[in-house]
């Protein structure tokens, strides 16, 4: 056990994320550049107000992130890099990050949790695994020793996700003073899918997140499966206190949440209209032609995203709706992602195939059918959600899918929203979304044509529903009703 610092400095709120919210690149001559970041837990913090002594613990990922972080006393980083955050960076070993995140992580539990393998071949887990397991152990560990070296007596702190499953038990043992929750952003596997791992680290993983007084999820679906694991695989009790389920194991309850992360409205329709956004727009439309259609989609180039899906339905909707041929152009953006891992690069170069081979066969020296940009562009992103009459959101399996979110706040004519039922997002916006199987390519073909033909009246109703279910719970209300629940 870990005694509470004593220094007036100890925090009562803590963060502790794989990314922290600001990173390094380092040039030539050894001058290290701050850039900070964004996104919910950022404005979640930022929310708090500066009085509640909160402190982001994370890991370096970069070369120039451990640099900092050697530069530092302790890996705490100049407020001034991360816009007065209180920051605290683990110079984790690289061998020991790399098991951890991409030989765990990466390519063991977001392929359980998003279901990918394919189970005559994987996974298989050998001694390489055992060695990554090892890694991802004490990368848990790191975390748990520095939130237990920084936390106040009591404090309140908020564990993200699936690289740190195993944190909030470490830091229980630990700490057993402090108020310990775990937010998971993805799904989770159902009971049969979850045995796939080995039974002791099955076991482990759920014990890990059990060591939260509060575990908390994207929706309800993805937190019974959950307390169904629990209940299945450990022998766990379930029950409910105060309206929320519980999951009680070893004389501990920990309560079960549910937080659908929503769009920050504001926030995009400031970003979404200034004058770069306005530039690629036009560029955009330049390259679409006058008078068509536009089908969009933004994803990473991510297994659980159905890129290749997506566009085979793109293609079945040209061959079995003709009419639309010349008239409608997909705007695909494919952004690079983990492209570190061997199966991630080669999914991109399928991506790039299909959407050659579409062109190929249907295009005219006058259109286009499919503009692929696979260089990250926010700004572009944000261009196309403005010109969408439909998004296309196909994912296999995604723990919310924010860009489902996104396009409708955005979109200036209004869009209809093709939208998979294995989205988190299904759970709020299938109402007013047109809702397919992410495997049925012809089904996804004919949803793609019900959008395009819908009436304009009715998109525009529907459009300002998916609105405003999309910014019901913004990123900061998102992150303190999580501190409100567990205490803090």
């Amino acid at each position: 056990m870990i005694a509470a610092p004593a220094s007036r400095s100890a925090a009562q709120v803590l963060v502790a994320s794989n990314r922290g919210p600001v990173s390094y690149t380092r040039a030539d001559d050894g001058t290290l550049t701050a850039r900070r970041g964004g996104g919910g837990l950022v404005s979640g913090l930022s929310a708090i107000g500066p009085d509640a002594g909160a402190v982001w613990v994370c890991a370096a990922l970069s070369d120039g992130d451990r640099a900092a972080v050697a530069a530092t006393d302790g890996g705490r980083l100049d407020p001034a890099d991360s816009g007065g955050q209180r920051v605290h960076m683990l110079g984790i070993d690289p061998q020991v990050y790399a098991g951890a995140y991409n030989g765990v992580a990466n390519s063991v539990l977001w392929f359980i949790h998003h279901l990918l393998y394919q189970t005559p071949l994987e996974p298989s887990f050998d001694q390489d695994f055992r060695t990554q397991w090892s890694a991802y152990r004490e990368y848990n560990g790191a975390f748990a020793d520095a939130l237990a070296e920084e936390a106040g007596q009591g404090a309140a702190v908020l564990v993200q996700d699936y690289h740190l499953s195993l944190t909030p038990r470490m830091l229980r043992e630990r700490r057993p003073d402090l108020r310990i929750g775990h937010f998971s952003h993805t799904p989770w596997a159902p009971p049969d899918y979850f045995r796939l791992l080995p039974d002791d680290v099955a076991e482990q993983v759920l014990l890990g997140v059990l060591g939260a007084d509060r575990a908390a999820f994207l929706t309800r679906r993805w937190a019974r499966a959950f307390t169904e694991c629990a209940a299945q695989l450990l022998g766990a009790e379930t029950g409910e206190r105060d309206g929320e389920p519980t999951v009680t194991h070893q004389g501990r309850t920990t309560r079960i949440g549910v937080h659908g992360l929503g769009a920050d409205g504001d926030f995009l329709r400031e970003r979404g209209h200034r004058a770069d956004v306005a530039d690629r727009m036009a560029a955009l439309r330049e390259r679409i032609g006058p008078d068509r259609k536009v089908i969009v989609r933004v994803d990473r180039t991510e297994l659980s995203k159905n890129i290749v899906r997506g566009l085979w339905s793109y293609e079945r909707l040209l061959q079995t709706h003709p009419e639309w041929v010349g008239r409608v152009t997909h705007v695909a953006f494919a952004y690079p992602s983990r492209y570190d891992l061997a199966v991630y690069r080669e999914y991109t170069d399928t991506v790039r195939e299909v959407a050659e081979g579409i062109n190929e066969r249907f295009g005219t020296p006058d259109w286009l059918p499919v503009l692929l940009h696979v260089e990250d562009d926010f700004a572009r992103s944000l261009a196309a959600y403005r010109i969408a009459d439909v998004a296309l959101v196909n994912p296999i399996r995604d723990g919310m899918n924010l860009v489902a979110k996104e396009v409708p706040v955005l979109s200036d004519r209004g869009c209809a929203l093709v939208l998979s039922r294995e989205a988190g997002a299904f759970e709020e916006l299938g109402g007013d979304s047109i809702v397919v199987n992410p495997y049925d390519i012809e089904a996804t073909a004919d949803a793609l044509h019900r959008a395009l033909s819908m009436p304009d009246g009715e998109r525009a109703e529907r459009t300002g529903r998916l609105a405003a279910a999309a910014t019901a719970l913004p990123p900061a209300t998102w992150f303190t009703d999580q501190l409100r629940a567990l205490g803090g």
